[in-house]
């Protein structure tokens, strides 16, 4: 998981859709660079970029022009099947819905990333990360008999199992109520202080933005404003100031 320098570099992005006429630029020359064991938060409104920034940067979609590079790989130029192996090794995923598969345990939905992989959990790893997440009680539970924040805690154990390089998270509280979202935002918190692992997280919120070592704000695919930690309020005036909420 740790690495020398920087953990994900990405150089003059741009991604346009579409040809002529109707083309939109979601992106127009971003460049980026995430350090590694901090979090670092992107904010924007729809439409400013900051999910087609993050699908660029773990491996997703491929950039128009410019480069990306992860734990000192150059991801655009691989092929489909060098990029599918980079991405299970370097990288886990977070999402607003869970995708959990209902017919699965907690323990069997957090596994399955290296079950496929045709690898074992490292047992003493795994008993740390059910501990660090709260799942230790929960772990023979189905998705249903889940509460939604204690499937968020499945999704996150299992984007760790396999200790990514990065962790890239979309809206990961989106889908959650106030209170439960700030457990799992302190969670993620932990896992970067306690595990030492490298949080890249797209959100709307400030009181997530808050709990960030870093935080990048889009609007129309650039990067307007760069700030390192602050707390709420500040992003909220930040947001306001830039109108970018």
């Amino acid at each position: 998981m740790e690495h020398d320098g920087s953990v994900v570099i990405a150089t003059d992005l741009t991604r346009r859709y579409g040809e002529g006429d109707t083309a939109v630029d979601a992106l127009r020359g971003v460049s980026v660079d995430i350090a590694p064991q901090r979090m670092t938060a992107v904010m924007g409104p729809s439409g400013s970029g900051k999910s087609t920034l993050m699908h660029i940067l773990a491996g997703l979609d491929r950039p128009t022009t410019g480069a990306v590079s992860i734990a000192g790989t150059e991801i655009t130029t691989l092929g489909d099947n060098e990029l599918t192996k980079l991405r299970r090794q370097h990288i886990g995923f977070v999402f607003q819905f869970f995708n959990l598969l209902p017919m699965l345990t907690a323990r069997e939905n957090i596994v399955l990333p290296l079950r496929i992989a045709g690898e074992t959990p490292d047992e003493l790893w795994f008993d740390e990360l059910i501990a660090n997440v709260g799942l230790t009680d929960r772990l023979s539970h189905r998705p249903a008999e889940l509460s939604g924040g204690q499937q968020q805690r499945v999704a996150i154990a299992r984007a760790l199992v396999s200790r990514p390089t990065v962790l890239f998270a979309d809206e990961p509280t989106g889908n959650l109520d106030s209170s439960t979202g700030a457990e799992i935002l302190e969670l993620m918190r932990r896992s970067v202080d306690d595990l030492g692992q490298t949080i890249v997280m797209v959100t709307h919120e400030a009181r997530a933005a808050a709990m960030a070592d870093h935080v990048l704000f889009l609007a129309d695919g650039r990067i307007v404003r760069e700030v390192g930690h602050v707390d709420q309020h500040e992003i909220l005036k930040i947001v306001d100031e830039l109108d970018v909420g």
